[in-house]
């Protein structure tokens, strides 16, 4: 990246922000600044995408309309009625949920006109309205007069004639209402007849739908100008601004600058400085960027590119968690479904034709196929396909299940060596030509890393080891980690050196940290473990089900059951194999994933 600087005259600083934005090359940092532009230019996106939210909730997803295209006078007029309805629509549904009250209030009472009662009052005569148990009227004092009316559900109802009931007695006050039982149940039906007529206007805006997400585009495209345009610092005469320009658009910036008499300046980034960073996928790596979307994590400016790297192993952990080959072949026939339907191989659907391939040979390889024994059984040539030390089933091989899960613990701890260590090697060949003794502390951790797996086969797998001698080993990667771990380019050797010492204790635990890094590996053997345990637990469940009348029964429980498992599995592979690159491998690395995405200040859509 490169820090670029365009000053022009003060009163040229917005055309020069129009032009900057048509070329859609440099990133400008921008504050969550508030004016009342922008404050216009929210409320105005907000009302838009209510509008259209609601418009949208309203349509037939299977029928798609065709959208009109409308000038940015007509669509004011659109909003100002869609807006209109939108209010019509809340005042009426407000008023039928409250009407629906009264009305199961009053249903009990009858229908009556309570003007009538109210004219009783003019004249003198006042009515009170009551609720009250057998028992208790019975109870009353012989003074108080007052009318007996028709049984309200259990209860009796009375009207009391001048004055309230006593507060001592136990009665319930109905308080009459604005209006009659027959009134409201009229308003109750015109208001709903009224509510469908809204509803179906609003569904033809759905003609409108792209004419609004257009409206919603220009919006955000204006406010990130102003926003930018905040972001100008000018004096009386001259106005300048400052952004990161990637270096191979260095030409087209100059270019641009010229041609519109800016005057510029490019600096390199400093240390003090936080640009953006635009990750550059190698050819056939592009495909791990929707996981990395998903994720939201994007790699500091100074931080290795792991997308390869990242896309290899997670390629595996997939497999590994997954571990049926069954289910690669459903996420297979969904690639295909996709692709069919998208008419393109998206780097989505590449992805996903990429992870189930990995796990329909791994599922092979371990003789998994929807967790069923007596699949492998059937289909002799689908034995041929499996490595018997790994599999699922080694009693098919002559093997004991003891002896197959540890190779595929061993197998897992392997994984997270070469992992681990990977990551060190990486920062070795990272700092050794910026001259930073450090690298040698990466070489402690190497060695640190390569011993302690042997200790981890020991304590888990069982196979035997001199531990005197690996601890011997970790010593020596441990004081190189002390003695050069907080070496710099610029600082002298004894100063890091004691800096070092100072962290003792720390690299201490991180040395443990480093142990446990490796353990943490064996997720992959018992998630894997459990999904093949629980696809086998509901073929058992369905096993007995599977001929005469009780055969849908079986055939829904094995649906339900694999489906669930299927869900179980990507939700592991996201807790399990996205940490194991995110957590353990760019811990190794020090990677943070505190990086800001390269963004452009760019025009998105045509404006008039």
């Amino acid at each position: 990246m490169k820090k670029a600087y365009i000053i022009v005259q003060a009163h040229n600083g917005r055309s020069m922000l129009r032009d900057l934005r048509k070329a859609g090359l440099l990133h400008i940092d921008t504050q969550q600044v508030r004016n009342d532009r922008i404050e216009g230019l929210e409320k105005t996106y907000d009302q838009i995408s209510q509008i259209r939210s609601a418009i949208a909730d309203l349509q037939d997803k299977k029928k798609h309309k065709e959208q009109l295209t409308l000038s940015d006078e007509a669509f004011a007029e659109v909003v100002e009625r869609y807006q209109g309805l939108l209010e019509s629509r809340k005042k009426l549904e407000e008023q039928i949920s409250h009407d629906k009250i009264q009305i199961e209030a009053l249903s009990a009472w009858g229908d009556f006109d309570p003007d009538q009662v109210r004219e009783l009052a003019t004249q003198g005569i006042k009515l009170y309205f009551y609720t009250i148990t057998k028992k208790d009227l019975e109870k009353l004092d012989a003074s108080i007069q007052y009318l007996r009316l028709a049984p309200v559900g259990s209860l009796e109802a009375i009207a009391t004639v001048g004055s309230e009931l006593p507060s001592e007695v136990s009665a319930t006050r109905f308080y009459l209402p604005e209006y009659g039982l027959g009134f409201l149940q009229k308003r109750f039906a015109s208001d709903q007849k009224q509510l469908l007529h809204i509803v179906q206007n609003l569904k033809h805006g759905g003609e409108y739908l792209d004419a609004f997400a257009l409206q919603l585009k220009k919006i955000e495209m204006a406010m990130r100008f102003e926003r930018v345009g905040e972001s100008l610092q000018a004096t009386e005469e001259l106005t300048w601004i400052c952004g990161y320009l990637p270096e191979m658009e260095v030409e087209k910036f100059t270019s641009l600058a010229a041609s519109h008499q800016w005057a510029y300046l490019l600096d390199d980034v400093s240390e003090e400085d936080t640009p953006p960073t635009l990750v550059k996928y190698a050819k056939g790596v592009g495909i791990i960027k929707p996981v990395f979307d998903i994720l939201g994590t994007v790699p500091g400016y100074r931080e290795n590119d792991i997308s390869t790297w990242f896309l290899l192993f997670f390629t595996l952990f997939f497999a590994m968690i997954i571990g049926d080959a069954g289910y690669g072949l459903i996420f297979l026939g969904a690639a295909v479904g996709l692709h069919t339907k998208q008419k393109k191989a998206t780097t989505l659907v590449m992805l996903i034709y990429v992870l189930s391939i990995a796990t329909l040979v791994w599922g092979s390889l371990t003789g998994t196929w929807f967790g069923s024994k007596a699949i492998l059984v059937a289909f002799p040539f689908l034995q041929n396909l499996v490595i018997p030390s790994i599999s699922n089933y080694p009693e098919l091989f002559g093997l004991t299940a003891v002896d197959a899960q540890n190779q595929v613990m061993k197998f897992c701890f392997i994984i997270g060596t070469v992992q681990l260590s990977l990551a060190c090697i990486m920062n070795i060949m990272h700092k050794i030509p910026k001259k930073d003794l450090s690298f040698v502390a990466d070489i402690g951790w190497l060695i640190d890393i390569l011993a302690l797996y042997f200790i981890v086969l020991q304590l888990v797998v069982g196979e035997p080891a001199d531990v005197m001698l690996i601890f011997s080993i970790v010593g020596i990667g441990f004081l190189l980690v002390v003695s050069f771990g907080s070496q710099a380019p610029g600082v002298p050797f004894l100063k890091g050196f004691l800096s070092g010492l100072g962290g003792f204790f720390t690299t201490f635990l991180n040395t443990i940290s480093a142990f446990s890094n490796i353990m943490s590996y064996i997720r992959l053997f018992a998630v894997g473990m459990a999904s093949v345990a629980i696809a086998q637990s509901f073929n058992s469940m369905a096993s007995g089900m599977l001929s005469g009348w009780a055969l849908p029964a079986g055939i829904l429980i094995l649906v339900i059951g694999h489906s669930l498992n299927l869900v179980m599995g990507l939700l592991s592979v996201v807790v399990h194999g996205v940490r194991l690159n995110l957590l353990e491998f760019s811990g190794q690395l020090g990677m943070e994933w505190t990086g800001i995405a390269y963004e452009p200040f760019a025009q998105t859509v045509e404006e008039n």
